[in-house]
């Protein structure tokens, strides 16, 4: 039998493979709170679908200083720090009929445990993450979930301020755990904001936005995403693509 055409598919974690019901905030907030002097540390500062890195740059911008790499790597301990303690702050958990993100709720998104569990299992499939989350704050969100074993590599925000830069980076460290080479087209990015649409549009990916985020599926349209999805409770339409 001929190999099968192999796939990558790369998830993003927030609003796409979960919510930790403002874990991450909280934890970032209170890393920064010494640094400029207040608990709000990211108030008006866009979040969604951006790196830690870039986050943080825009915090100590605000008080005149660079993100160099001591401070970084300060700020990014101090995180982690404290999002071991948030991600265990109990999280209000979603009705029956929820399909998207509510304040504070902290849950596994519909359908994503059991398409999860298909797609490991395909011979044709590869898993991976692509997220802004710095590493070790992407295993503490999704091992809280039990989801941290579903993926062999990712891209994070250790690596890159500039999510763009991150699908090459997941490509070649995928090749590195046994993917062999694979065009562009047979790279999938899934993920729930214009910035994961954009990444992925960068880099000649396959843009599957999730409309399970704070931005809906027209919105998601209006970015150029090749194919958008409410949610992916039904995981039947999402298997179709790779077929």
């Amino acid at each position: 039998m001929p190999e099968p055409v192999r796939k990558l598919i790369l998830f993003d974690i927030d609003g796409t493979l979960c919510l930790t019901g403002g874990a991450g905030l909280r934890a970032m907030n209170r890393a920064c709170a010494e640094l400029v002097g207040h608990a709000d540390a990211l108030s008006g500062i866009p979040v969604a679908g951006r790196t830690d890195r870039i986050i943080l740059a825009d915090v100590v911008a605000r008080i005149g200083r660079p993100l160099d790499d001591e401070l970084l790597a300060v700020l990014r301990d101090k995180y982690l720090a404290h999002l071991r303690e948030e991600i265990l702050v109990p999280g209000a958990m979603p009705s029956a009929e929820y399909l998207g993100p509510r304040g504070g709720i902290k849950a596994v998104m519909p359908g994503i445990r059991e398409l999860l569990d298909v797609l490991q299992r395909r011979p044709d499939v590869f898993l991976g993450l692509l997220t802004g989350n710095f590493e070790e704050g992407a295993r503490l969100k999704l091992d809280h979930f039990g989801l941290w074993s579903y993926f062999r590599c990712g891209a994070y925000g250790d690596d890159a301020e500039d999510r763009n830069a991150l699908v090459p980076i997941a490509v070649e460290r995928a090749r590195r755990c046994g993917l062999p080479e694979i065009p562009a087209g047979n790279v999938l990015v899934v993920g729930d904001t214009p910035h994961d649409i954009a990444c992925a549009r960068a880099a000649g990916a396959v843009a599957v936005g999730v409309a399970t985020g704070g931005f809906t599926v027209d919105q998601l349209i209006a970015c150029d995403a090749d194919i958008v999805f409410e949610n992916l409770a039904d995981g039947g339409a999402f298997l179709a693509l790779l077929d």
